[in-house]
């Protein structure tokens, strides 16, 4: 157990080591801020660390052990009613526990937050279950997302501008470091029942169409519920004396993270364990191993979030407030691009996506790969999202033609790139997104005098559509790649050991001629 926390420190320094640097060179360099905010942006750093590395062990140990069962405990039951009923029911519980939907829930103005917290798990259910139908019954994953959309868009035309960029934030905020590890498990072991050749491609693209629920979901409850006015309070900027202050700062926070957590965590401990007893039963040693990986994703959840929410919120709004009021505010573009790239690498699902694409693709897609595809796409909708925040462009004039283009290619790429793609949408704009992101560019947007709902936020939005062009783009070259490899091949293949060496070089669907 030592190596492996050892082993995840590392992973943890190699992530967020980049961003400490880039926030103490621009505090050095040009956008000086106050010792109170970066000491308590510091210790934020020490505890976001411990956090990343216990989380990265429990979500191997427990969660994605856990949503495996599940789901092959599923599809073996064999009976769709009771599939219906539960896969709803585990996407109500899954989504009631994302601790992010609280923080958005505060954000939206004239809506009760459990109203819109129930409504938004509905939705989540609602997909969920759609999703485990088209892994059961091989349904193609592009022509779905095509026409859900496709509704999507439609409605926008008829949701009131302040809740529009709340709308689309939603689907990236759900889909959050408790979600994803036990949705993605789900799928691989619902995919693990199956003996056809594209099941290991349909394992993904539960992510994908559980994202679109809460869009859908917060879009028809801004038609039901009118508001007159939006309400923003900014994050309050700590004031520090001396170290005990300091201390005393984050542990005045740490037991309301404590208690959320592990009222997030209940719901589903209790569904897998009712699991455990009627169909499981699994071996007291698992359980164990279950139990010690559960303590794990606790703490560090409890340890990433107290540091994200304490240290770096108030960090990034002051960070945006100082850069929008330099003498080059275009200064914020290129600066957001550079921590975008960098700070989607600290994202705790981000690491539970690469790795289990490396193990279902055999290493064909490494997480390396995949890390470079994530950070290009956050790189240039962090970039797009503070040109908003400059011009007070409606966020439907980059949504619009990011989403067709995403869909467009979706026809033409191997079928796994496609899933994987709109999977890393939703992984890609969790707590590091919501918490220091959206901050810094509400912090802009509020120096430039602009409107905070409508033009800051969409980050995480934003953040959530650029990934399903990087990724599927990856996907194109790849087929390119191999449709030379097969024509090569093909020329040099002579007698039936070659035929067979150019055969095995073909797509999947591609038609042979007898």
């Amino acid at each position: 157990m030592t190596k492996k926390l050892r082993e995840k420190w590392n992973e943890a320094l190699q992530a967020v080591l980049p961003i400490i640097a880039i926030v103490l060179v621009l505090c050095f360099v040009i956008a000086p801020i106050s010792s109170s905010i970066l000491l308590c942006f510091l210790l934020g750093a020490v505890l976001l660390l411990a956090g990343m590395m216990l989380f990265t062990l429990g979500a191997e140990l427990a969660m994605s052990p856990m949503g495996e069962r599940v789901g092959t405990c599923l599809t073996k039951s064999r009976k769709l009613p009771v599939v219906i009923g539960l896969s709803f029911l585990l996407g109500f519980i899954i989504t009631i526990s994302e601790p992010d939907l609280q923080v958005l829930a505060n954000q939206v103005p004239a809506v009760p937050n459990m109203t819109l917290i129930l409504s938004v798990a509905c939705g989540v259910g609602a997909f969920l279950v759609v999703a485990l139908l088209r892994m059961l019954f091989s349904v193609a994953l592009p022509p779905l997302l095509l026409a859900f959309y496709g509704v999507v868009f439609v409605l926008a035309m008829f949701v009131p501008k302040d809740f529009l960029s709340v709308a689309f934030d939603s689907g990236g905020v759900t889909t959050g470091p408790m979600t994803v590890p036990f949705i993605m498990a789900l799928g691989v072991g619902i995919s693990a029942t199956r003996s056809d050749r594209h099941a290991a491609d349909d394992s993904f693209g539960l992510v994908a169409l559980c994202s679109i629920g809460p869009i859908l979901a917060v879009m028809i409850l801004s038609m039901i519920f009118k508001a007159d006015s939006s309400s923003y309070t900014p994050p309050v900027i700590p004031e520090i004396g001396d170290s005990k202050e300091l201390f005393l700062l984050f542990a005045r926070e740490l037991p309301a993270y404590m208690k959320e957590i592990a009222v997030s965590l209940l719901p589903i401990i209790l569904f897998f364990m009712i699991f455990q007893i009627f169909m499981l039963k699994l071996t007291t040693r698992k359980l164990k191993k279950i139990a010690i990986g559960l303590a794990y994703t606790y703490a560090g959840l409890v340890l990433f979030l107290t540091g994200v929410n304490v240290g770096f919120m108030p960090a990034g709004n002051y960070l945006g407030q100082v850069l929008a009021k330099s003498a080059h505010p275009l200064f914020l573009v290129p600066i957001a691009m550079i921590m975008g790239y960098f700070i989607v690498k600290a994202e705790p699902a981000v690491y539970v996506l690469n790795k289990q694409v490396e193990e279902i693709t055999d290493g064909a897609i490494s997480s390396k790969a995949m890390g470079m595809g994530l950070s290009l796409g956050v790189a240039v909708s962090l970039g797009l999202a503070m040109v908003r925040v400059l011009t007070g462009i409606s966020i439907l004039w980059f949504l619009i033609p990011g989403y067709a283009i995403a869909l467009g290619i979706s026809f033409f790429v191997p079928k796994i790139y496609t899933a994987i793609a709109f999977d890393s949408g939703g992984v890609a704009s969790g707590p590091m997104t919501a918490a220091f992101l959206l901050p810094m560019a509400q912090g802009a947007c509020s120096a430039l005098g602009g409107n905070i709902v409508t033009d800051a936020f969409g980050v995480v939005a934003m953040v959530a559509m650029t990934p399903l062009i990087t990724i599927q783009v990856m996907g194109l070259t790849s087929r390119i790649r191999s449709k030379r490899g097969a024509q090569e091949g093909m020329s040099a293949a002579h007698g039936q050991s070659g035929a067979y060496a150019a055969f095995e070089l073909l797509d999947d669907d591609a038609i042979i001629e007898l």
